[in-house]
């Protein structure tokens, strides 16, 4: 992804904050000076200096993710979400048969899973703020909340996310039961 659209995807965050939001921002942000912050008046100046600390770049924006959770902006996490990933490229994927086994396991968990899609979501290596923006895509339905999370967890793993590795976090959460019946699944789908 190009800085050009990183940069856009940023002014558009920043216009979208309103003055007290940005105020906000600059309490949180407590390694930036106060003579430095008093000189932020826009959410652009803010963004560049945390570029210039190394805080913030087109491949790490999990340090504003964080902040802009703080001040319960997840719709702007979402922007920043969808430029780390704005569709799936086919390039370091699963193989096909993989995708439809994922698939699968994918929908036997949303099944079976319920509310410990936290626990699973941390075991298969997600940040807390990834799972905080999950749970708000779908605040009542738990198996929506657990393919969302699922998805997110393919986007981020990419060609590594197995589900071999999907049945160990499963294990690893002592939903057994749950694995299981992914396995059982998945061997029907070999039949």
């Amino acid at each position: 992804m190009s800085s050009l659209q990183f940069n856009a995807v940023l002014l558009d965050i920043s216009n979208r904050l309103s003055p007290d939001e940005l105020h906000n921002l600059k309490f949180l942000e407590r390694d930036i000076g106060k003579r430095e912050l008093e000189k932020v008046n826009t959410g652009l100046k803010l963004f560049q200096i945390l570029m210039q600390r190394g805080k913030l770049s087109a491949d790490n924006t999990q340090h504003l993710s964080q902040l802009l959770a703080l001040i319960k902006r997840q719709d702007l996490i979402g922007k920043l979400n969808d430029f780390e990933s704005p569709s799936e490229p086919t390039e370091n994927q699963p193989e096909p048969a993989e995708r439809d086994k994922l698939d699968a396991a994918a929908e036997v968990i949303a099944e079976n899973l319920g509310r410990n899609w936290r626990k699973l979501g941390r075991k298969l290596g997600l940040t807390d703020v990834k799972l905080e923006s999950v749970s708000k895509k779908h605040p009542t339905d738990l198996e929506e909340t657990t393919l969302e999370l699922l998805k997110e967890w393919r986007k981020s793993k990419r060609a590594d996310a197995t589900t071999e590795n999907l049945i160990a976090a499963l294990r690893a959460c002592q939903q057994n039961l749950t694995a299981d019946k992914v396995e059982d699944r998945l061997k029907a789908l070999e039949n």
